[in-house]
């Protein structure tokens, strides 16, 4: 038994878990680090473990829980998105896979540190920041991110101290993709599309005073970035009223037929929610207001000015008119971008990705020649676009690749590597994110919920027994 081993006995863990790392330990394998414990690198990892039959999986995550943003980005009201968990569940328990939580590349590990202890190393870490409007007045407390608004209802350990400002009127939203129709949903929603946030949103969300959320893009309808799904969600809240406006829609009805089908499935929706606007509407309900053809300009104390604008060939051109719309709180959704972790990195800081081609990862000195095993997938390498199926579709493609580089030799597995060693790391085996999992089910049950996610790394350790 290594030295490492006899360490992680000492610790504590499981005699399964000890097992596993001995099996491990004293095979002769093709070693790969997935960096990121989200769907991409649990897809990358259940296609390595099923196509090479000699190889150790080691998946490396910063938090102390896996997931990602099945974990921390899914609405709380789709809960059979986070099905799939019981997939990566099954994938983390294969024998040849370690998972090694609250390991932070670029400040625990570095890059080159994993090269050298591995063949291969794919980069999965997701995207955590988020794009700006670049406006003046956007770093005040009433401008916030959809991003930080969604981990804070989602229990991401650090926004719970967030505290976004829900006494106001309205809330005008900056785009129109499905994160933003979600945060959207959850602001005007009934107790049922909040009851599985944290206790902290949930209490937050009752008292909320917000009464109409603007849903606002500079694009016309036919360009809107939300699917179909999340729009019939939001026709179908009950005391939501959904108000469109009929001069966006001005020569739309004669270009259904010549539509894409999921375009023009879209279109239909919202041309019938037009036409039947107005004929249930009641005193007191809520208000979505979808707004096309506005740019942002300005913000200002209580208000946000758009210019409007007239689409040329799909692109939006400002004109010089002007809109105000009331803005108590303003949530900026026009996209994220992903963060540089490690300096070894070939990252493209003004895409907010890392430079690849087919998820190769190219030389840090800006030519277009390989970086010989090192690998990206998910919205790290492509931009944060699609759906979780885009993504699993993306992470079978690269794994492919990492496994076609070592069939042709591409990439040289010859000589041994030690893999990941934990040292005076306090790291999350499997076995802990299990402790972890079961005392958040337990504490939800007692609270009629499915779950009640910890929210503090500190105690996520502390339970975990590291």
């Amino acid at each position: 038994m290594t030295s490492n081993l006899l360490n992680i006995c000492r610790r504590g863990f499981h005699t399964s878990s000890v097992r596993q790392q001995i099996i491990q330990s004293e095979t002769p394998t093709k070693r790969i680090c997935i960096v990121g414990a989200g769907p991409a690198g649990f897809y990358a990892a259940q296609y390595l473990l099923k196509n090479l039959g000699d190889c150790v999986v080691d998946i490396v995550e910063k938090l102390p829980v896996p997931f990602g943003l099945v974990r921390f980005g899914v609405a709380p009201d789709h809960p059979e998105v986070k099905n799939v968990i019981n997939t990566f569940t099954k994938t983390a328990e294969h024998p040849r896979l370690r998972f090694f939580g609250n390991v932070s590349l670029g400040t625990d590990v570095s890059l080159h540190d994993l090269r050298n202890q591995y063949h291969a190393v794919l980069l999965t870490y997701g995207s955590d920041q988020d794009r700006e409007l670049q406006l003046d007045n956007e770093q005040q407390s009433h401008v916030i991110s959809a991003r930080k608004f969604v981990a804070w209802y989602n229990g991401l350990p650090g926004a719970e101290h967030l505290e976004p400002d829900l006494s106001g009127r309205d809330v005008t939203i900056v785009g129109q993709g499905n994160v933003a129709v979600d945060v959207a949903r959850m602001l005007l929603g009934p107790p049922r599309c909040t009851q599985n946030t944290t206790e902290y949103a949930l209490e937050a969300l009752s008292r909320s005073q917000v009464e109409r959320v603007h849903l606002v893009g500079r694009r016309g309808p036919l360009q809107a970035a939300f699917t179909i799904k999340e729009l019939r969600e939001m026709l179908k809240l009950p005391n939501v009223q959904t108000r469109w406006r009929s001069d966006d829609f001005s020569g739309i009805a004669t270009q259904v037929e010549q539509l894409q089908r999921p375009r023009k499935r879209l279109t239909e929706l919202m041309l019938k929610s037009l036409n039947d606007q107005g004929k249930n509407s009641s005193p007191g309900t809520k208000q979505f207001l979808p707004i096309f053809l506005r740019a942002p300009k300005a913000i200002t104390e209580g208000e946000m000015e758009f210019s409007v604008t007239e689409l040329q060939q799909d692109a939006a051109v400002p004109t010089h008119a002007t809109e105000r719309l009331p803005a108590n709180l303003i949530l900026r959704s026009i996209g994220y971008k992903s963060s540089c972790a490690d300096a070894d990195i070939s990252f493209d800081s003004r895409q907010g990705y890392v430079r690849n081609r087919e998820g190769r990862v190219l030389k840090v000195d800006a030519t277009d020649n390989v970086d010989a095993g090192l690998y990206v997938a998910g919205w790290l390498g492509t931009g944060p676009t699609g759906v979780i199926l885009t993504t699993m579709s993306g992470a079978f493609a690269v794994a492919k690749n990492i496994c076609d580089d070592i069939a042709s030799n591409a990439l040289d597995t010859s000589s041994s590597k030690p893999g990941f060693e934990a040292d005076d790391k306090r790291v999350v085996t499997w076995d802990g994110w299990r402790r972890i999992d079961d005392f958040e089910m337990e504490t939800g049950k007692a609270k009629g919920k499915p779950r009640e996610k910890i929210v503090s790394i500190a105690e996520m350790l502390r339970i975990a027994g590291v």
